[in-house]
């Protein structure tokens, strides 16, 4: 890789008509500068807070084109491609590519239970239609597909332009397996907004997060605290936005983002459905947890 991926990766909304059923690209672009402005490291569109897997292809493509043109190459790019079948990620990952992508995510979706040999073709498949770094993610909560340590390094190892690994099942110790299995050798990248210290004491070179949308400034202090070996500064950051990291993960990213976002001023629309918005009584709730972090 020429482009170094780490620190705070942030997560874009899709931003869409109150109905959920218009794209609303000029609030996108507000959120990006928004993310950009704060000082993120790395920008990715069209993850599951994006709402990749509720788009028509050419929602996503309009989605994934915008926002490369809006990034515009001030900070590195990953691309979300994870698609059900190989042929749509393929096309996804081209466009990206074709657009100004610095790299990939791929989530092996499914919803036939997929062998270790479909999983790995399948990641071979993508990588050989592209010239960029690829990060492999594990999220079986979202995906269905669970893919063992062994089996994700085996990939890593085989694929050459597989390169990064984001791991979202919420366990550190896969994390720790990963640096041990790994020999260290594998970047590895937490997409568990409650792990974020636990993460970065494993080694874990950056925190995918969706957070940043909301709290950026926090979430950078973390980080730097963490680069600059300060433990009790990143204890104390780290225990403040608590209460918030774990709010939104369990509402739901979609739904909590983007009632923060439009709480701070960006009216980001609600999530499409069948995904419900922030009631009222949420919404109370963490205006209050807003509040207190302000």
């Amino acid at each position: 890789m020429t482009t170094q991926f780490h620190g705070i990766i942030g997560y874009t909304v899709t931003p869409f008509s109150h109905a959920g059923e218009q794209l609303d690209l000029p609030a996108l672009g507000q959120c990006i500068e928004r993310l950009i402005d704060s000082g993120v490291h790395v920008i990715a569109p069209l993850g599951s807070t994006g709402e990749g897997a509720y788009l028509s292809d050419s929602e996503w493509q309009q989605v994934a084109e915008y926002s490369l043109g809006s990034i515009a190459k001030r900070v590195p790019s990953i691309v979300s491609v994870s698609d059900l079948t190989t042929t749509g990620a393929i096309r996804r990952a081209r466009f990206a590519q074709a657009h100004g992508a610095d790299a990939l995510m791929v989530l092996p979706t499914a919803y036939w239970k997929l062998s270790e040999r479909e999983i790995v073709q399948h990641y071979r498949a993508i990588a050989a239609s592209v010239d960029l770094p690829i990060m492999l993610y594990n999220n079986p909560a979202t995906s269905g597909t669970d893919m063992p340590v062994e089996l994700i390094l085996r990939i890593v190892r085989e694929i050459d332009n597989v390169t990064m690994v984001k791991e979202s099942t919420g366990d550190i110790q896969r994390m720790h397996k990963l640096h041990v299995l790994g020999e260290g050798q594998v970047p590895f990248y937490n997409g568990c907004n409650p792990l974020a210290l636990e993460s970065f004491a494993a080694g874990a070179k950056g925190w995918c997060t969706a957070a940043c949308n909301l709290i950026p400034e926090l979430n950078l202090e973390l980080y730097h605290a963490v680069l600059a070996g300060d433990l009790e500064q990143a204890k104390t950051l780290f225990y403040r936005q608590l209460p918030l990291l774990e709010f939104i993960l369990k509402g739901g990213l979609p739904a909590t983002v983007k009632a923060g976002l439009t709480l701070t001023g960006l009216d980001a629309g609600e999530p499409r459905r069948p995904v419900f918005a922030l009631d009222q009584q949420n919404i109370e709730k963490l205006q209050v947890l807003l509040a207190q972090l302000r």
